[in-house]
């Protein structure tokens, strides 16, 4: 494209003196690890590096109107790498997430000087590059199975975007002496207390059988509210009984197997009620009433007896 600059170079000098002479509509660095000033004699990725180069692509940025992208490299644990400087520096720290896989790809938003942090883009890598996922939850729901035992449908919230996911868990008796705990896409302390309460409360005894818990479509979620479709899906496949198509169910569970409120409970049940949902379990202590506008039945719990007895 004759739109599209290439500039292979690491002397930050040498960039800011390109930029200067074609004032481009947007920069691009990749990556900010790789730049280097003379000013220093400390070596490319280095703390002291990597804050100068920040500095003087920032400082051009605010002085001249151009936008500065700076890519970062991340560990194994998915933080940027080096020093966190970085992150109070820049207006914005945008995290690009996805594997191979998977075709969609998520921007997730983690710091923002001018808006709303944990807000999440969804895009769909295909031929012709990214595209939106207008609807992610219409696209994360797409291949869910009817009628399967161990699947349910939880709204999350992304930022301020409600986000329907599907819940998948399989519990099988333990063929060795230590059950095994497999969780993919929630945080796997979290399944082990709730598998805790449910033995404790519910008198389902998981301690023997082996549990494998997955978020569908390799989605990340980390709020409580989803706490109630984790402990559905595993009560499901542990009982053989498939949940209702049309349910959603949301909720945080205390250890006491008490059901707790969650934030901004309307806009998942409007989303809920818009991708055609009939029924919705939720907190009795929630405040929030029908949503106007939406047709669909809300059952509210209190524990996890209760829960049970609704589902099954």
């Amino acid at each position: 494209s004759d739109n599209l600059l290439i500039l292979v170079e690491i002397s930050l000098d040498h960039i800011l003196q390109q930029i200067k002479t074609i004032a481009p509509a947007v920069v691009v660095i990749d990556s900010i690890q790789t730049v280097y000033s003379p000013v220093l004699s400390s070596a490319p990725g280095s703390v002291g590096q990597v804050r100068e180069a920040a500095e003087q692509l920032i400082l051009m940025s605010k002085k001249s109107g151009i936008p500065v992208f700076l890519i970062g490299h991340v560990t194994k644990d998915g933080a940027i790498a080096g020093p966190k400087v970085l992150e109070h520096m820049v207006d914005t720290v945008l995290y690009f997430e996805g594997d191979s896989g998977h075709a969609y790809r998520i921007i997730r938003g983690i710091k923002n000087r001018f808006g709303p942090t944990h807000e999440i883009g969804v895009f769909e890598m295909r031929d012709n590059g990214l595209n939106e996922v207008s609807n992610p939850s219409a696209f994360f729901l797409a291949e869910r199975p009817e009628g399967a035992p161990g699947s349910v449908v939880a709204p999350s919230i992304e930022g301020t975007r409600p986000i329907l996911i599907e819940i998948q868990s399989l519990v099988h008796p333990t063929n060795f002496g230590l059950p095994r705990r497999t969780a993919i896409g929630v945080d796997h302390n979290r399944v082990s207390l709730l598998v805790a309460v449910m033995d404790k409360i519910c008198g389902l005894h998981l301690s023997n059988h082996d549990i494998y818990l997955n978020v569908a479509g390799g989605v990340r979620v980390d709020e409580p509210a989803i706490d109630l479709g984790i402990v559905s899906a595993m009560a499901s496949s542990f009982l053989d009984r498939p949940i209702d198509a049309g349910t959603v169910v949301l909720g945080e569970v205390g250890l006491t197997g008490e059901i707790r409120g969650v934030s901004q409970m309307d806009a998942r049940i409007r989303e809920a009620a818009r991708m055609g949902f009939n029924r919705c379990i939720l907190p009795k202590t929630s405040t929030h009433g029908m949503p106007k506008g939406t047709k669909i039945t809300l059952n509210k719990i209190s524990n996890l007896k209760e829960l049970i007895e609704q589902l099954f």
